[in-house]
This record gives structure tokens, sequence and C-alpha cells, in this order.
């Protein structure tokens, strides 16, 4: 084997490729034995633990499967340093990483990798992944801390909420949430950077799944697979081209803006998802069926918005559903209900583009 790295209180070594698990952890007595020998008391070396496989980025950055004991079946995905344990990114960027390096370890197959990933930049680009996982929150540090001139995302929401309310102001060292929303070319990102609550309640905006993808998912990925040769960004090249759909539909609260094109048609069937732009040949020629699939896709939607929503009546005590005021952004449920009020007009939309074919 050789060292890897090392500082005054840890030491990586790595061994030869092939070495088993039993024979990893044999050797590594070896070497505590011998270097706590050549050492005087108390001075003693501690085999910790062993990685199979493992990923070192950089100096405290590294990933992968841990083994304490020798009789250990089940190993233990052990992360420091990387997004999977840091706080200053979004859940979205930890999940995807955390799958992709579990896939990689587990398939030792980079095609799954890219077909996972492949899929939740598809999610991102077309509006569908879960908002509380796109959720950015960042520590604030008190106004009079910044540069003059800062114009930091923390900062400028936390004056847009004193402005509202001067009791509202964060308290130094909290985490202050947002979001980022699609906006016209050349807007600042500070601009794009939005409460979660209003994305809840304006239709008319919408993830930047772009943002998402090219400056927080595939940089995290990147700095992994490129240890292993592995283009990243090509993927996304790979991945088929989306355009936006044009309807604006209108919310509950009757928006007046036209900003409202939050939905994205990719280049496959809308219904059953063959290559083909909006509708493809065969379900526009099984009317009928088309028909059918669509009542059945609403009855769900209709199924799903009544179990959600007797759920926050009962939390929130509200007698009826359109009582419910609930805006607690750490309830899953509350991001359910936004998803399906987006489902429900997506499928309005459909039937309408279907209606005129």
């Amino acid at each position: 084997g050789r060292v890897v790295y090392g500082d005054t209180d840890s030491m990586f070594i790595a061994l030869k490729p092939g070495t088993s698990k039993k024979e990893a952890f044999r050797i590594g007595r070896d070497i505590v034995t011998e270097v706590t020998n050549a050492n005087p008391r108390p001075i003693k070396l501690k085999l910790e633990k062993i990685y199979q496989p493992c990923i070192l980025q950089t100096k405290k950055r590294y990933v992968g499967y841990a083994y304490e004991t020798e009789d250990q079946v089940e190993p233990t995905f052990d992360a420091k340093g990387i997004e999977t344990v840091r706080r200053d990114g979004c859940p979205a960027v930890s999940k995807i990483l955390e799958k992709s390096l579990r896939l990689l370890f587990e398939s030792r197959d980079v095609s799954k990798v890219k077909s996972y990933v492949g899929k939740q930049c598809s999610k991102l680009m077309e509006g569908t992944a879960n908002t509380q996982d796109c959720t950015i929150a960042k520590e604030y540090r008190g106004a009079k801390y910044y540069k003059p001139g800062a114009i930091v995302p923390a900062l400028v929401l936390a004056r847009k909420m004193v402005a509202m309310d001067k009791r509202s102001e964060p308290r130094v060292g909290e985490r202050v949430p947002y979001v980022i929303v699609h906006g016209a070319p050349g807007t600042p990102l500070y601009q794009l950077c939005h409460p979660p609550q209003d994305l809840l309640g304006d239709l008319g905006l919408r993830l930047n799944g772009t943002y998402y993808i090219t400056k927080m998912v595939l940089p995290a990925l990147d700095r992994m697979m490129s240890l292993l040769g592995v283009d990243v960004f090509q993927w996304l090249r790979e991945l088929p081209r989306t355009r936006r759909l044009i309807q604006h539909p209108k919310g509950d609260n009757e928006l007046t803006s036209a900003t409202i094109s939050q939905y994205f048609e990719s280049k496959h069937c809308l219904l059953c998802a063959a290559l083909s732009k909006q509708f493809c040949p065969r379900c526009l020629s099984r009317e009928n069926i088309t028909a059918v699939k669509l009542m059945m896709q609403s009855r769900a939607l209709e199924r799903k918005k009544a179990k959600i929503d007797q759920l926050c009546m009962h939390c929130t005590g509200s007698p009826s559903e359109h009582l419910i005021k609930c805006i607690c952004l750490d309830c899953p449920v509350l991001y359910k209900r936004f998803k399906i009020k987006m489902d429900e007009t997506r499928a309005t939309t459909i039937r309408r583009i279907l209606s005129t074919h």
C-alpha cells in the first residue's frame, strides 16, 4: 500500500486493487502494531475503519462505504466535507449526490448513475421536482456585518422582511430559506431569490431548473465523477431539449400578470412519453382511450387532494379545505398540496390542448 494523505491526527493508506476486506483489516492491524511499537508510550496508532470503495476528493473531503469491524456485513455510507453533509446547499443536491454515489459504489456502473442523474435533471427542468428539496438556506450574519453594497440573497431577503415588518429581521446565525426562480435573461441572481411561500402562493413563479442543475447539482457531482474521467456536463447536453408550453392558466388568486409559463413540454408525448411533439399520433388516434386516461388522472388527483385536505384540516382545525391557511415551510404536506395544484392546472392545460386537435 501507499500513503495517499496524512496529517497530525489521521492517515489514509491505499491498498492494491483487488484487496479483500479481510485482508485489508489484517494489513491495517499489522501497520498499527509496527507503528505503535516504534513509538514511545503512550503514543498509539488506531485502526479506525476500512473504506471499500472510497473517493478521496481533496483534503478533508472524502466519501466511501465504511467498515469498522471485520465481521460487519452492511457498510455505512460515510461522508466528510462534501455536499451530502454540508448545510449551505439544498436537499436536492445532497440527495442526488448521495444516491449517485451509492449507485456507483454498489453497481460500479457509471451508466446507471447517468440514467439516474438524467431523470433527476429532467424533473428539475420540467418543474416537477419537490419544492422543499430545492430550498436553499444560507446563514444570516446580521445587517452590520456585511460589506457596504453587498447583495447576497440572505441579506436581500432580510431587508425585504424588515421593510414589511421591522420585527421580522432574522437573528444573527439564523438560516434564511429561499428558492431560485426563472426570470428574464440577464436578471441578477439576487432578484431571482424568493421565499418558498412566494412560490407556493403564485403559479406565475417556477423553479429555475437550469440554475439548480448547472450551478449546484452537476458541479457537486463533477467534483466526484471527474476523478473517474467522467464528464457529467456532457450528460446534460445529451438530454432532450425542452421548450415552454405557451399557456397562461389562472391560479386561485386570479393572477393579473402574464408571467405564467411554468410548464415545460419536452420532445415527448404529454400522455405516454413517446418521442413526439406534444401528442403522439397513437394517442391522438385513440381518442376514447386518451379521454379515459385523462379522466382517470383527474380522479386520481382528486382523491389525492381529498386525502391531503383531510390531513391539513385535522392538523389546523379548519372546518373546510377552503379555509386552510397553513404556511409551515417545514411540513412536507404543504409542498404536496402545492404539487397537486400544479398537476391539476397541468391536466387542465393538456385537456385544453387536446381539444384543439
